[in-house]
């Protein structure tokens, strides 16, 4: 046995000079976060306090303390967050910020699949397939096994994906995940095994990976090599973890990982802010992490920075119902008090929307700029007839929560012509481009495509075979577009160009109603294009952070103001607004009527109202309409979310809505406020000069 000698600590080391204050800079709960020795950390960060600005300065005190950048890992949602934090953190420090490696779990995965992706029997140029290439890649197994033809119903192709991604991302047998979620079809699981299989094996053929395959592959590579995990741990000095409420149980496996030979770990989330189960994520996740790290500390933030104290204390007081939760209270310092939220019961739908609109426009005039307000909801559906109100009064808007620009038909055509010069073995890309062309059918597609992807010479060259003359010339022509463009001297907005012009006479063919606008939206596409650097890091891009078509229509007019926001409470996280409208507060909506049944799913509900009401900074108005409409069923009297009862008046105020007996003002004069019950002025004037609103979190480009 070696012999044991016991340095002793040295006490004279001297302390690096820091160049930035941070005591001075940050309050005393950031402060602790930001200057945590090593260890692991759970920082229970709630709305509104600063934990982006807590996470900057933690880099910057990590590099400026001696850690080299390329040894931090910061991992985030979107990998526009991570670049707006290194980007904040080089500004506070200097350019060494950049150097740490941060973006999102899937990005950071796939980089280290690119590296490692024969010992997992992959190719270095693997594509990547999107939810609705999955999808389909699935449909296609389906129909030739002749799951089609069963008598009787057989899952579809967008459940068949979301059983098996659920199966993979939640680490859940098949056969649970049909229990729990789909008891109607828990007769075919042999079946639905068997077509897993078959897909994952697809998948392997061709090299293809689809988003879990992201996640699950690198734990697999870990689990059979051994050494991989030694070395990305090896590297991994420092793992910062955002929003860790959002994880899946995937991701909490990997950051453990991550951090298995330094153990220096610092999750920042907030428990209350978790609503997206319907992803994947799991909200034990944050509960269970002092359990998986077990010498971890517990730092809470809990000074709120955006909203005023009576909406902090209703926040507060909803969130007291949830069974499951770190105690907090948020507060802030903030020396105008601010008007109590709004609890607004309006006779019906029309009459809450004309509340809306009518509060929206005095709050214009009194300077609060349409797009510092927001309307959210539910559901996308709930705001259907306050469009038509808003429309009708012509106020521009803007919602949130619709397609992604690489979910668009016209789009994803392109793309998988850029898809098949990268991978030439990618059938999903090549069954959807060849059956564009006139005389090409599926069977004739599924012919093409065995031939092609079995090529060992060039894939896009004509051999001497009977093409029908219906499509050989269009074939002819799509073979030279793609050998082209697979030229290595050719920039990728060249690429892409030249794709686009091949597509064009297709798009137009097409006969999509709106190709005018489709065509449009190559033009920006081409643009987005010339952003990138390399193929494979546009199409990985594209696949990883799909970007809202909104992003690219919202840009208003010249000469008219930004569009007034609607969005999906899901959508609105992390944004924060002058002034919040949450509509239809009922039962049944929110909480959905599918969680009345399931803790852990009226728990979310409750959350997902928390997160609405925190992005409200000075005014808040939660309404609904007493009565409600059903087919079939006609009028009914309607009842407001379980989640208002009892709450006191100290910290909701009831409104009433009064009809104004006076005729009525021309359309375009904005209508006078209702006045609420007890308050005859209830919309102040705003307290300061409103800041602008912070860009929506569209999951944007990479660095």
């Amino acid at each position: 046995m070696a012999r044991r000698f016991v340095l002793k600590r040295d006490t004279h080391t001297p302390q690096p000079s820091l160049s930035i204050d941070y005591a001075g800079e940050l309050n005393p709960q950031q402060y602790a976060a930001a200057t945590a020795p090593g260890g692991p950390f759970l920082v229970i960060a709630g709305a509104g306090t600063g934990k982006t600005r807590t996470l900057v300065y933690r880099v910057a005190y990590l590099v400026e303390t001696g850690t080299a950048p390329e040894h931090i890992v910061l991992l985030t949602f979107t990998r526009r967050a991570a670049r707006e934090m290194l980007t904040r953190a080089s500004t506070l420090l200097d350019g060494r910020c950049q150097q740490v490696r941060g973006g999102t779990f899937h990005a950071f995965c796939l980089n280290l699949l690119r590296r490692h992706a024969p010992k997992l029997g992959l190719e270095h140029h693997f594509t990547i397939l999107d939810a609705a290439d999955a999808a389909d890649v699935i449909d296609v197994l389906r129909t030739a096994q002749g799951f089609h033809k069963a008598k009787k119903r057989f899952p579809r192709k967008k459940t068949l994906y979301t059983m098996f991604s659920a199966s993979t991302n939640r680490e859940r047998p098949l056969a649970d995940i049909l229990e729990a979620r789909y008891p109607q079809f828990v007769d075919y699981l042999d079946d639905l095994l068997a077509l897993k299989l078959e897909y994952q094996s697809y998948k392997q053929r061709h090299s293809l990976m689809d988003y879990d395959d992201l996640l699950a592959g690198t734990l697999r590579l870990f689990e059979q090599h051994d050494d991989v995990r030694g070395q990305v741990a090896a590297m991994c000095r420092y793992v910062l973890v955002d929003e860790y409420q959002d994880t899946n149980r995937l991701q909490a496996d990997l950051v453990r990982q991550f951090a298995s030979v330094h153990g220096n770990v610092m999750a920042v989330g907030d428990d209350a802010q978790s609503i997206y189960r319907f992803r994947g994520a799991d909200f034990r996740n944050i509960f269970t992490f002092p359990d998986h790290f077990p010498e971890t500390t517990v730092l809470k933030l809990e000074h709120n920075y955006r909203s005023t104290q009576p909406i902090l204390d209703f926040a507060n007081h909803v969130l007291q119902r949830a069974h499951r939760k770190y105690e907090k209270q948020l507060f802030t310092e903030a020396k105008t008090t601010g008007d109590l939220p709004a609890l607004v019961p309006a006779p019906d739908t029309r009459f809450e929307s004309r509340f809306v609109t009518q509060v929206i426009l005095q709050l214009r005039e009194q300077g609060v700029p349409l797009h510092r307000a927001a309307v959210l909801f539910r559901s996308g559906f709930n705001s259907y007839d306050l469009e038509v109100e808003l429309n009708r009064r012509n106020i521009p808007f803007v919602k949130y929560g619709g397609l992604k620009l690489s979910e668009a038909a016209h789009i994803k055509d392109v793309l998988s012509h850029l898809k098949v010069v990268e991978n030439p073995k990618d059938a999903a890309a090549w069954n959807r481009i060849l059956q564009l062309l006139q005389g090409i059918g599926p069977r004739t597609a599924h012919d093409l495509i065995e031939w092609i992807t079995s090529a060992t010479g060039d894939p896009f060259t004509l051999e001497d075979r009977p093409y029908s003359p219906r499509y050989v010339e269009s074939l002819k022509r799509l073979f030279e577009t793609l050998r082209a463009v697979r030229a290595p001297d050719v920039l990728l907005v060249e690429q892409v160009e030249a794709i686009v012009q091949y597509y064009e006479p297709i798009c137009t063919r097409i006969h999509y109603e709106d190709y005018p606008k489709r065509l449009q939206d190559l033009e920006h596409f081409i643009t987005l294009a010339d952003t990138f650097r390399s193929r494979a890091d546009f199409l990985s891009s594209l696949a990883l952070d799909p970007i809202e078509l909104s992003a690219l229509d919202g840009e208003p007019l010249d000469d008219d103001e930004l569009p007034l926001v609607l969005s999906t409470i899901h959508s609105a996280k992390g944004l924060e607004f002058h002034s919040v409208f949450i509509i239809h507060a009922l039962d049944g909506v929110l909480p959905s009527g599918y969680s009345f049944k399931d803790e852990d799913a009226l728990d979310e509900e409750l959350r997902l109202l928390y997160v609405a009401i925190t992005r409200a900074e000075e005014n808040l108005f939660i309404s609904y309409p007493m009565v409600q409409y059903r087919r079939y069923h006609g009028d009914y009297l309607a009842k407001p979310s379980r989640f208002l009862d009892g709450v006191p008046e100290a910290l909701l105020e009831p409104w009433q809505l009064v009809e104004d007996p006076t005729p009525a003002l021309p359309e375009t004069a904005p209508k006078a406020i209702p006045e609420p019950a007890s308050s005859p002025n209830p919309v102040p004037e705003p307290a300061s000069t409103p800041t602008e609103v912070p860009e929506t979190p569209d999951d944007g480009l990479p660095f």
